[in-house]
């Protein structure tokens, strides 16, 4: 095993790294910043792939010297351009959008756990009732509604009464 080639080649690869590191590490921040605050907001799964795989692109660029900054750059701007064009679509189209994102899904209602969502969902007791601590809740009696969001989080309504 060559223990010395695994952990140090030569000085123009690290060198190629932080060069083209620093230079795609800005033109995605550059993208990203002309993109608006949609492209990695929280919102749902295809915002979640879009954001791994900017993530992976970057670190692509950087580690693989067969990889052209131009190409990873060209790529990088690929990826936000066409979760642009599918968030641009979805706000104009319904229908396109319920296909691109999932819905909200009520997990309880009026104190009771809604169970067939709940196993749709995969989402135990354990975890429905951490959310309703975190809110501030002791237990279920007391939730108007549980929602599992489109972006995955839990929001609580509390009965007023």
């Amino acid at each position: 095993m060559d223990w010395q080639g695994m952990l140090f080649q030569n000085w123009s690869g690290i060198w190629r790294t932080v060069l083209v590191g620093v230079l795609a590490y800005a033109a995605l921040v550059l993208f990203l910043r002309i993109s608006g605050k949609r492209t990695l907001a929280k919102l749902n799964a295809f915002d979640l792939v879009v954001t791994v795989a900017l993530g992976s692109t970057l670190s692509a660029i950087m580690l693989q010297a067969s990889i052209p900054l131009a190409t990873g750059v060209t790529a990088l701007a690929l990826l936000i351009l066409l979760q642009f064009l599918v968030t641009f679509v979805s706000v104009r189209s319904p229908r396109f959008a319920s296909a691109v994102r999932s819905e909200p899904t009520l997990l309880a209602h009026q104190g009771a756990f809604c169970e067939k969502a709940m196993v749709r969902e995969r989402i135990t007791r354990d975890e429905a009732l951490s959310a309703i601590r975190t809110a501030g809740g002791a237990g279920v009696d007391k939730v108007e509604s549980l929602v599992l969001e489109s972006d995955g989080s839990m929001s609580v309504i509390f009965r007023t009464a």
